[in-house]
C-alpha cells in the first residue's frame, strides 16, 4: 500500500464507511420523498419546487456560520449529532403515513430541518478529512469519497425507484431513517481527537469577524473563486433539472417510479466513472487543464438531458446525462482537492461552509426556479433552461488562472542534490 494511501488510516475507513451509509439513505430519500408529494399528495410543480428548495435552503440560512462553529467543535460529534437528527426526521414520515395524518406540512418541515442536520455532516467531513489523512493523501481520498457518492447515487436511487415502486414510498423513507442510525453508530468508532485549540489573545473571536475571514479567503482568491462560481452554476442547472424530473417522469409520462430511479442511477454512473479517471487523467493533462478540458468538451452534453421523451428519446437524454454527471464526478475530486489544499487548516470550517453555502445555495435558488418556470411555462422548457445552465458552468474555470495549474498547491518534484529544500510556508502560498 502506497505511502501517502488514506486507507493505511483507520479512521479514515470508519468515516469512509459511515458516510457510504449516510449517502446510501440520502440517495434513497432523494428518490422517495418527491415521489411521496407526487403520489400520495398529489402535489403540483409549484409545490415539488418548494420541497426541494426547503431542503437545501438551511445552506443558505445558517451555511455560513456553521463553518465558524464547525471550526470550533470536535468534529465526531458533530458528524453523529447530525445522523441522529436526520434518522429521527425520517422516521417521524412513515409514522405520519400509517396514522394517516401525512400532510405536505409534515415533509416541507422535515426536508427543512433535514437540511440543517446536513450542512454540518457536510461541513464538519470535509473538514475532518484533511486532518485524518494529511494533505498528501487529499487526491485519493477526495477520489475515493466521490466514488462512493456515485457508487452510491447508482445503488441508493436505483434501489429507491425500486422500493417505492414494490413497498410505497413511505416505507422506503423507512430505509433512509435506518441509514442515518447506522451511520452515526460506525462514526463512534473514530477516535476521540482534542478539541480545537481556543484563540490566542489577538484572534477575533466574534462570529462575524470568523465569517468574514472565511469569505475573504474563497472570494478574494481568483482560483478559489473561479471554483466556486463554476460549482455553483453546475448545481444550479442539475437542480433545475432535478427538481422537475419526478413531475416529468411521473405524471406527464407516466412511467413507473422505477424507471426515474434508473435514470438517476446512469448520472450515478458517470459520477462513478468520472471520480475514477480523475486522478489519473490530471496526473497526464494536469489538474487545471484536465478542469477546463472536460467543462469544454463535457459540458454541452447538458443540452441533452431537455430531448427526455418516450422511447429512443429517453436513452438519447440518459446519455447526455450521464456525461454531464461524468463532468460533475471529475470537478468534484479535482476541485475539492484543489480548494483544501490551498486552506490552511484553521480556516477549513469556514472555507468549507463558504463552499457549501454557495453551491448549495445555488440548489435553492435552482428548485425555487424550477417550481416558478414549470408553474408559469412547461416542465420541457425549464429543463432547457436547466440544460443551458449546466452546458455553460465551465467558463468560470475554463477563463481563469485553474486552467493552467498542473500541480496542486505545495506539490514539487524532488529538489537536487545541493540545492535547498522549499520550505513549507513558501509552499503554502504558491500560485501559478
Amino acid at each position: 500500500m502506497r505511502p501517502d494511501s488514506p486507507w493505511r488510516t483507520a479512521d479514515f475507513r470508519t468515516l469512509f464507511t459511515a458516510t457510504a451509509l449516510s449517502h446510501l439513505a440520502t440517495s434513497v430519500g432523494y428518490v422517495a420523498v418527491p415521489l411521496i408529494a407526487v403520489s400520495a399528495l398529489d402535489a403540483s410543480p409549484g409545490q415539488v419546487g418548494a420541497l426541494a428548495t426547503l431542503s437545501t435552503v438551511a445552506f443558505l440560512l445558517i451555511g455560513l456560520p456553521a463553518g465558524a462553529w464547525v471550526d470550533r467543535m470536535r468534529h465526531r460529534r458533530v458528524l453523529i449529532a447530525a445522523d441522529l437528527t436526520r434518522a429521527a426526521l425520517f422516521a417521524s414520515v412513515p409514522l405520519a403515513w400509517w396514522l394517516d395524518v401525512l400532510s405536505l406540512g409534515q415533509l416541507y418541515a422535515v426536508v427543512l430541518l433535514n437540511g440543517c442536520a446536513t450542512v454540518f455532516f457536510d461541513v464538519g467531513s470535509q473538514s475532518a478529512l484533511p486532518r485524518l489523512v494529511g494533505r498528501d493523501g487529499l487526491v485519493r481520498a477526495n477520489a475515493a469519497v466521490v466514488s462512493l457518492m456515485a457508487a452510491g447515487n447508482v445503488a441508493g436511487r436505483g434501489a429507491g425507484g425500486g422500493l417505492v415502486q414494490l413497498l410505497t414510498a413511505p416505507v422506503a423513507v423507512v430505509c433512509t431513517s435506518l441509514g442515518y442510525l447506522a451511520s452515526a453508530l460506525r462514526l463512534t468508532a473514530i477516535g476521540r481527537t482534542p478539541p480545537p485549540e481556543p484563540p490566542g489573545p489577538g484572534a477575533a473571536p466574534g462570529l462575524g469577524a470568523r465569517i468574514a475571514e472565511g469569505l475573504r479567503h474563497v472570494l478574494g482568491d481568483r482560483e478559489l473563486r473561479a471554483l466556486a462560481l463554476t460549482a455553483a452554476l453546475t448545481n444550479l442547472g442539475l437542480q433545475i433539472v432535478n427538481t422537475m424530473l419526478p413531475v416529468l417522469f411521473v405524471r406527464d409520462l407516466g412511467l413507473p417510479a422505477g424507471a426515474l430511479g434508473l435514470f438517476w442511477a446512469a448520472g450515478g454512473a458517470g459520477l462513478l466513472l468520472g471520480a475514477r479517471c480523475a486522478r489519473p487523467v490530471a496526473g497526464r493533462l494536469g489538474y487545471g487543464r484536465t478542469l477546463g478540458l472536460a467543462g469544454l468538451i463535457l459540458a454541452p452534453a447538458g443540452l441533452l438531458v431537455p430531448l427526455i421523451d418516450r422511447g429512443p428519446w429517453l436513452w438519447l437524454a440518459g446519455a447526455g446525462w450521464l456525461l454531464a454527471m461524468f463532468k460533475t464526478g471529475m470537478d468534484n475530486v479535482l476541485g475539492v482537492s484543489l480548494r483544501q489544499r490551498m486552506t490552511p487548516d484553521a480556516l477549513l470550517g469556514r472555507m468549507n461552509a463558504t463552499f457549501r453555502f454557495l453551491l448549495t445555495g445555488a440548489m435553492a435558488v435552482g428548485a425555487a426556479a424550477a417550481g416558478l418556470i414549470g408553474e408559469l411555462t412547461t416542465v420541457h422548457l425549464t429543463l432547457w433552461v436547466g440544460g443551458c445552465v449546466m452546458a455553460l458552468a465551465f467558463l468560470p474555470v475554463f477563463l481563469s488562472p485553474v486552467r493552467t495549474r498542473r500541480e496542486l498547491p505545495g506539490d514539487r518534484p524532488a529538489p537536487a542534490a545541493g540545492s535547498p529544500a522549499t520550505k513549507p510556508a513558501e509552499r503554502a502560498t504558491e500560485h501559478p
